[in-house]
């Protein structure tokens, strides 16, 4: 990539290929302003399981032109489902306000890179460092071959563990005390399920179904954590067994998915989140550099808005700074304007969705004393009953 200590001069740099970073590059590039994305990997991440796209994260696909394509991917959801198997409970929610679908990763994450010109994206890239240069306060990344970039905005799209967001010196994210494992299985001759979201519950272990198309189905599992929990995320089979012991007592079609599972597509995670109230006081600029996706508002999956959220930030972002570029991009303060114009915009709306979000998975979290169950019940109905 270049010898050591040498720096490269760019317009505007995005760190981190997934599905912001990508809809970030593909938002700049429908409104003419030429960007790079930096990628770690050597290739297009296009691995991972599937996503749910509410009906805000569509609009936002439609903006970028891709949402025809992907239509085509994906079944709707028509509706939402929730069993309580222990209370024999059962509530229907047949409209969920809007168009939803849950979309393979791979599928979106391929959509997105194929709508953007060749070469925007730099794999193997891998950022170690960010420091603003003293002489014209414009970021400088440092990658691990030795190498330095020069950009005049700087936008970390770099996940849950972000070094831009480090850079930014927002505070740490936090953990759930819930594990979520998730997977697809596939129904060659045709699932028999509806085309709804579906969530049951049993003792403290939720499992959610979710179907892609006539064949493929999402799914998840989600459980308490515990310090013996640490089960080998690469050992596929064994989070197979695994899961198959939590959906015990299950019935039997949520067994045989399970069982049928893809095991490629199998993986567990422990929830991450930034917390509302760091969301409401964070800095999400210095300088040129700013942050989008999860390396600005990691949550929790409650709600499904994680990656729409995302979406809906990549276009933001790029209107606010094309009001700007678009005259100029030599004059710092031109660019900080937009970047507070786009902070301002995204604060209260992440703050809301976070906030119902971490609401939402206190509530379902078994070890929340039955107080605080009480509390986050109370502040649901004032703060989220009306939409």
């Amino acid at each position: 990539m270049g010898a050591q200590g040498e720096v490269k001069h760019e317009e505007l740099v995005i760190v981190g290929a997934g599905i912001c970073g990508l809809a970030t590059a593909l938002a700049f590039h429908r409104k003419g302003i030429r960007c790079i994305v930096l990628e770690r990997s050597e290739s297009l991440r296009s691995s991972g399981v599937a996503i749910a796209i509410m009906p805000n994260g569509w609009r936002a696909l439609h903006q970028l032109n891709v949402a025809s394509i992907l239509r085509q991917t994906a079944s709707p959801i028509l509706g939402r489902k929730d069993i309580w198997l222990d209370k024999n409970k059962q509530h229907d929610m047949p409209n969920i306000g809007g168009e939803a679908r849950c979309l393979k990763r791979s599928d979106l994450i391929d959509t997105l890179y194929n709508a953007l010109p060749p070469d925007v994206v730099k794999f193997g890239h891998q950022i170690i460092s960010v420091k603003l240069d003293p002489q014209t306060s414009y970021p400088v990344v440092q990658l691990q071959d030795g190498s330095f970039i020069a950009a005049k905005v700087l936008i970390g799209c770099d996940g849950a563990k972000s070094t831009v967001a480090d850079f930014l010196e927002l505070k740490p994210t936090k953990l759930f005390a819930l594990c979520s494992i998730r997977g697809l299985t596939n129904y060659p001759n045709g699932h028999p399920f509806a085309h709804e979201s579906v969530r049951m519950r049993r003792n403290n272990v939720s499992v959610g179904r979710i179907p892609i198309d006539s064949k493929l189905v999402y799914w998840f599992v989600a459980h308490p954590w515990m310090q013996a929990d640490s089960i080998d995320s690469v050992d596929t089979e064994l989070i197979r067994q695994y899961t198959l012991n939590l959906v015990k007592g299950f019935p039997k079609e949520i067994i045989e998915m399970v069982k049928n599972s893809d095991l490629d597509s199998l993986c567990s995670t422990r929830l991450r989140y930034r917390a509302p109230w760091d969301l409401l006081l964070g800095s999400f600029r210095k300088g040129t550099v700013t942050v989008a996706g999860d390396a600005m508002h990691v949550m929790g999956p409650f709600l499904g808005q994680g990656g729409s959220a995302g979406l809906e930030d990549a276009i933001v972002l790029a209107r606010s700074l094309a009001k700007k570029m678009s005259s100029t991009t030599t004059d710092p303060t031109i660019i900080v304007e937009a970047l507070d114009h786009y902070v301002k915009e995204r604060r209260m709306r992440i703050v809301r969705l976070s906030t119902e979000t971490y609401i939402t998975g206190l509530l379902i979290t078994e070890s929340t004393s039955l107080l605080v169950k009480f509390a986050c019940i109370v502040l649901m109905a004032i703060l989220f009953s009306r939409r």
